[in-house]
């Protein structure tokens, strides 16, 4: 059984920065794609980024130039670096791994963009 837990969400100001990991558990063989995703009430879940395991990356435009994302295959994590965060940031981050085509998700994380 595979498990991803996400971590580092939290409340900051608007322009702050925060960076979310996401690691993966259980038995896991052949880790392919792995993303991050968020989601606000009402709304449905959107893509925020994505890192193949060649190391390509695919960004939503409203992140483009302010989050990075990057993944620790030795290590079983994806991280999210997110700066310049705006209040539009603000949304419930989930990771999602992608394990011989079937797809795994965490439960998610906080993210409160504020002042």
């Amino acid at each position: 059984q595979v498990q991803l837990l996400e971590s580092g969400g939290g409340l900051v100001q608007p322009g702050g920065s925060l960076s979310l990991s996401c690691v993966a558990s259980g038995s896991i063989f052949g880790i392919t794609g792995m993303g991050w995703y968020r989601q606000t009430p009402g709304k449905q879940r959107e893509l925020v980024a994505t890192i193949t395991r060649e190391g390509s990356t695919n960004y939503a435009e409203s992140v483009k130039g302010r989050f990075t994302i990057s993944r620790d295959d030795g290590k079983k994590s994806v991280y999210l670096q997110m700066n310049s965060l705006k209040p539009e940031d603000t949304a419930v981050y989930y990771c999602k791994v992608v394990i011989r085509g079937y797809n795994y998700w965490g439960r998610g994380t906080q993210v409160t963009v504020s002042s």
